[in-house]
C-alpha cells in the first residue's frame, strides 16, 4: 500500500491507472496519426470541377474592360479595335432606318426617360447647358461616349455599336426636337 495526500492507493489501482493512460495516449497518438493520414490523402485527390463551372467561373471574374500596354497591348488594341468595328459595320442596327423616334424607343429610353446613370431627361431643365455647348459635342459624346464630371455616362453609341453615325446624330436630333 501507498500513501498520497492521505488517502491509501493500492499498487493494484497504481498499476491499472498507468495501463489506462498508456491505453488512452496510445489511442490519441492514433486519432491524430489518422487525423494527419486522411489530411494527406485529401490533398492529393485533385478537386473536380466541370467545364460549365469553370466558364461560369472566369466569366463571373472577367474584368470589364481591358488594359493593354506597350507596343503590343497598342498592336493588341488596334486589333480589337478593327475587329469591332468590322463587326459592327456588317450589321446596321434596326434595318439602318435614321428615324430618332425608332432608335430612341428601342435603345434609349431606357435611360434617359428614367434617368439612370445621371442621363438627361426629355425636359429643358436637363438640356439647357447641354444645347449651349452645340450640336457638333452633342453628337461626338453621343457617337464616342461621354463620361461628364457629376458621375453621368453615356456608352458610345448608347452601348450598341451596330449603329451608323448618322442613325445617332438622326436619334439626337428627334430628341432636341422633344424638348
Amino acid at each position: 500500500m501507498v500513501h498520497i495526500d492521505g488517502c491509501i492507493v493500492r499498487n493494484y489501482d497504481l498499476d491499472f491507472l498507468k495501463r489506462f493512460a498508456m491505453v488512452v495516449g496510445f489511442l490519441a497518438l492514433v486519432t491524430i496519426g489518422l487525423i494527419l493520414f486522411g489530411a494527406h490523402l485529401n490533398s492529393l485527390i485533385p478537386a473536380e470541377v466541370t467545364p460549365q463551372a469553370k466558364a461560369r467561373e472566369q466569366a463571373r471574374i472577367a474584368p470589364e474592360g481591358a488594359v493593354y500596354a506597350g507596343a503590343t497591348g497598342a498592336a493588341a488594341q488596334a486589333a480589337a479595335s478593327a475587329a469591332a468595328q468590322a463587326a459592327a459595320s456588317s450589321q446596321v442596327a434596326y434595318g439602318g432606318t435614321l428615324d430618332g423616334s425608332v432608335v430612341f424607343n428601342n435603345l434609349c429610353t431606357g435611360c434617359h426617360t428614367s434617368g439612370v446613370g445621371m442621363a438627361p431627361t426629355l425636359d429643358k431643365a436637363h438640356w439647357t447647358a447641354r444645347i449651349a455647348q452645340g450640336k457638333d459635342t452633342l453628337y461626338k459624346h453621343a457617337i464616342e461616349g461621354y463620361t461628364g464630371p457629376d458621375g453621368g455616362v453615356m456608352p458610345a453609341k448608347g452601348g450598341n455599336p451596330a449603329l451608323t453615325d448618322e442613325q445617332v446624330k438622326a436619334t439626337v436630333d428627334w430628341m432636341l426636337s422633344q424638348i
